[in-house]
């Protein structure tokens, strides 16, 4: 069964293309127009093992605020869309996850309920040109759109760049367990109720 999903989405604001592969090597490219905002997909990609294309042309003489947000609306409804009905998958992936100063925690449950908890605060507004405040916009797109209940929280950190990076990979290896097959159960749906689409 191929693990692949390509989503499309056009609105008056932005036009947004993503390409996925959930079994893939983690090749990448992604194209934004926001520099920060693709390296943190490149790193999303890379560390989930997931092939990732994004191509997005956004309102970004306005801000980045619209391009981010329906990215992750566009990414959470593709990986719906390739996990399928979720059969033989392990379902839960957490990663604990250091980078220098900073140590983030995410934990994931492609539950089909979408639900954030976000615990993530940053010393600073802006990473370049990027507001911080749109790495949570973000994520709750990517719940949103690919039910899924995720769980991220800084435990330490002071470097902003180093926090919003860090939860981008932590997250990514909690996609990369969550996904993957389990041995012992490749035939099954992981749930007592037989399915996870509701």
């Amino acid at each position: 069964m191929m693990r692949q999903a390509e989503i499309t989405r056009k609105t008056a604001e932005t036009a947004i293309s993503v390409k996925i592969d959930l079994d893939g090597t983690g090749r990448y490219d992604n194209n934004t127009g926001v520099g920060f905002f693709d390296h943190m997909l490149d790193q999303l990609s890379r560390h989930s093992l997931i092939d990732l294309e994004v191509q997005a042309e956004g309102d970004l003489h306005i801000d980045d605020h619209h391009t981010v947000e329906d990215v992750g609306i566009a990414l959470g409804k593709a990986l719906s869309e390739a996990v399928g009905d979720k059969r033989g998958i392990v379902r839960y992936g957490s990663c604990l996850l250091p980078m220098d100063d900073t140590l983030v925690r995410a934990a994931l449950d492609l539950s089909g309920r979408p639900h954030l908890v976000w615990k993530v605060d940053f010393t600073a507004s802006q990473i370049g040109s990027f507001d911080t405040e749109l790495v949570r916009e973000f994520f709750t797109a990517l719940a949103m759109n690919g039910g899924i209940t995720l769980h991220v929280e800084k435990l330490d950190g002071i470097n902003s760049h180093h926090i919003a990076e860090a939860a981008f990979k932590a997250v990514a290896r909690a996609l990369r367990d969550a996904l993957e097959s389990d041995p012992r159960k490749a035939d099954a749906v992981p749930s007592t109720k037989g399915t996870l689409s509701e």
